[in-house]
């Protein structure tokens, strides 16, 4: 494959050439990429903006990254915050870094992969910046969504009484992180062997190509399901739900045995001769949905099989417990991922 140097373009010239095929979805998208700015009007809704940063090296690692799959995630990491307030994503702006190690052919593939997750979730890219780096490559996604004043869900909302719900399953990209990780360090030792990741497709995917639960989101707005309370898991279960009791002043009680935890990820943890469990509390990455339902919607939830329920809200005072499988009670603590204790 030939090599297109990013100079031979320039920075509105590269601009131009990965987004000169955009065609907006939404209505809401009123004027995108090609102005000062971008113009969007949500039509009496309330407007949803969340930002998250990717550095290489911190929250990816190229070696075993695919660009076309870091692209997607980096659309899905933002959607589904958009999620967890009940809201439906419309538009993203995209600000990349880049060093010249970097080829117009390589971030091609990396903008591949964002107009794949755009597609699948029904968002507009309408905007954004490059910039040179000085070393390595950093993303920056900002998401918008929409959303009725009255369907707003927060942190700070969960109530004594109610349910604590998860979607999916969790610990599986944590997995595939020890996965990928060791398979690095063998090849670093000895180029000369093959990675060796047969049959672990499912966790190593859920971990380069996460999804997004636009479908919990639809399965809740058709059943007429507001929780109470909701956040996605991306820092892991333990670190989630503790944020919940902390900004709605309650407690909680989770049981072990509740928590959904695929085959393929529990047998893929005994390769490791970690506890699955542990993996689930605080893997992080697995961008399911948590929240919290009034006890009268339990009913509704039986006709989705992807949400588990998992455990109920409590007193503050009785703090933030998981039962174990053997009966013991035991306090949560927050293990999962810490932006800055990677330093």
């Amino acid at each position: 494959m030939s090599r297109t140097e990013i100079k031979d373009y320039g920075e509105f010239g590269l601009i131009h050439h990965l987004t000169k095929n955009i065609e907006l979805q939404n209505a809401s998208s009123i004027l995108g990429v090609g102005d000062d700015a971008a113009v969007i009007d949500h039509f009496g809704k309330q407007t949803v903006v969340t930002t998250d940063l990717l550095i290489e090296g911190v929250h990816f690692d190229l070696s075993y990254t695919p660009l076309k799959h870091l692209g997607y995630k980096s659309v899905v990491v933002n959607v589904s915050d958009i999620y967890a307030m009940n809201a439906t994503p419309t538009q993203i702006t995209l600000s990349i870094g880049l060093s010249s190690r970097f080829s117009v052919e390589a971030i091609e593939e990396f903008y591949e992969g964002v107009y794949i997750a755009c597609e699948e979730y029904g968002v507009d890219l309408i905007g954004g910046d490059t910039s040179a780096s000085q070393k390595g490559f950093i993303i920056s996604v900002t998401a918008i969504g929409e959303v009725v004043a009255e369907k707003i869900v927060k942190r700070s909302t969960a109530q004594k009484g109610d349910l604590i719900c998860c979607s999916g399953d969790l610990g599986g990209s944590y997995i595939g992180l020890l996965f990928l990780e060791r398979e690095k360090k063998i090849y670093l030792e000895n180029p000369q062997i093959q990675p060796d990741l047969e049959n672990e497709s499912y966790v190593i995917g859920r971990l380069l190509k996460p999804k997004a639960r636009k479908d919990i989101h639809q399965f809740l707005e058709e059943n007429n399901i507001v929780p109470t309370s909701m956040m996605d898991i991306s820092d892991g279960l333990s670190s989630e739900l503790l944020h919940i009791c902390e900004k709605s002043g309650v407690g909680c009680m989770i049981h072990e045995e509740k928590l959904p935890i695929s085959e393929e990820s529990r047998s893929a943890a005994y390769k490791f001769e970690i506890d699955p469990t542990a993996c689930a509390l605080s893997g992080g990455e697995d961008y399911e949905l948590l929240f919290t339902i009034k006890q009268a919607d339990y009913d509704k939830l039986t006709l989705n099989e992807q949400i588990s329920v998992i455990g109920y809200v409590t007193d503050a005072e009785e703090g933030a417990k998981i039962k174990t499988k053997g009966g013991n009670l035991h306090n949560i603590t927050a293990q999962g991922w810490n932006a800055f204790k990677q330093q």
